[in-house]
């Protein structure tokens, strides 16, 4: 059995995109606690319910995979007013997975038939078994999660 745990994170592909680029994860609109329960090694996915925020093309696809690199949390400054939490994380090579292939084999989605109830929260912890049904569904190595220490392939740059 691993330390480690699996994390998936809610947002719209434009911001994924954004985050992959940068090298982190921003959740719940910058809200520290759920980056704070993220430690370096953990595996991480977005799921993105849609193409753009707020009103963009219903996507509902898992659209990036990686693990924290550090562990740290930390406050960005876009603006005066906008400091969102962040941590850093290394994305691997992938490619969008559509999630309706998926529900009937992940486990931590209770209901089949309400299975977007699961994603409510913007951020949720999930077995390492479904975190691998992710990887592969998304055609990413799940070789990496196998590795010691939080040491990661290199990035998607």
């Amino acid at each position: 059995m691993s330390d480690r745990s699996y994390w998936i994170g809610v947002a719209s592909k434009d911001h994924v995109d954004y985050a992959v680029a940068g090298g982190f994860t921003q959740l719940n609109h910058g809200k520290a606690a759920p980056l704070e329960r993220m430690r370096a090694g953990d595996g991480f996915v977005f799921y993105s319910p849609r193409a753009a925020y707020p009103g963009g093309e219903v996507l509902q696809a898992f659209t990036a995979i990686g693990r924290v690199r550090n562990g740290i949390v930390y406050q960005a400054t876009l603006a005066t007013d906008l400091r969102p939490f962040r941590i850093e994380v290394d994305y691997l090579p992938s490619q969008p997975a559509p999630i309706k292939p998926l529900i009937a084999q992940l486990s931590f989605i209770r209901s089949k038939t309400h299975w977007g109830a699961a994603f409510r929260y913007g951020a949720l912890r999930i077995p390492e078994v479904d975190f691998m049904l992710i990887g592969t569904a998304m055609d990413c190595s799940p070789v990496w999660a196998a590795a010691p220490g939080p040491g990661v392939p290199a990035a998607v740059g």
